[in-house]
């Protein structure tokens, strides 16, 4: 079964990166969780970064607020795709240092980075990178992106009298 790493650098991220976990578990990945700080641990995240692959995980979402090096610093150690969720926080300058962050890396440690508080598309893009070789959560894609097709349809035919 796939397993997909949601972590982030605090329990304040916590409610954002809820977005991520949730999708995950509908779509049927199996979802590690854990908090991961670049700055306060960074024993743990060094750990993590260099055997998440040993342990099963397929690919790894990253939230981080202000500064926001957890993604790229867990990107460096990892041969696994990392998706950075930058998080709107207290310490943050309007999300705009954490956006920053996370996109403006250096050549040869990509992340790959959603919008702001974008927690679910990463869930969705991380269940999407697994699909490729897993083809039950392909399908659970496959029928996620049909129900919102069907939800468009139901939502325009109410509007009409």
């Amino acid at each position: 079964m796939a397993k997909v790493a949601v972590i982030m650098g605090s329990t304040s991220d916590l409610p954002v990166m809820q977005d991520a976990i949730d999708i995950l578990k509908e779509l049927g990945i199996e979802v590690f969780v854990d908090i991961v700080s670049a700055h306060r641990t960074p024993e743990k995240m060094y750990e993590f970064g260099k055997n998440a692959h040993s342990n099963g995980i397929s690919a790894i979402i990253a939230g981080a607020g202000g500064a926001a090096h957890l993604p790229g610093m867990v990107a460096s150690l990892s041969p696994l795709p990392v998706i950075g969720v930058p998080v709107k926080s207290s310490n943050s300058i309007d999300g705009w240092d954490s956006v920053l962050s996370i996109l403006q890396m250096p050549g040869g440690v990509p992340v790959a980075t959603v919008a702001l508080n974008g927690a679910k598309n990463a869930g969705i893009l991380a269940a999407q990178i697994v699909g490729v070789a897993d083809l039950k959560v392909r399908q659970s894609i496959i029928d996620y992106k049909e129900s919102l097709k069907e939800k468009v349809i139901k939502g325009a035919q109410e509007l009409r009298p």
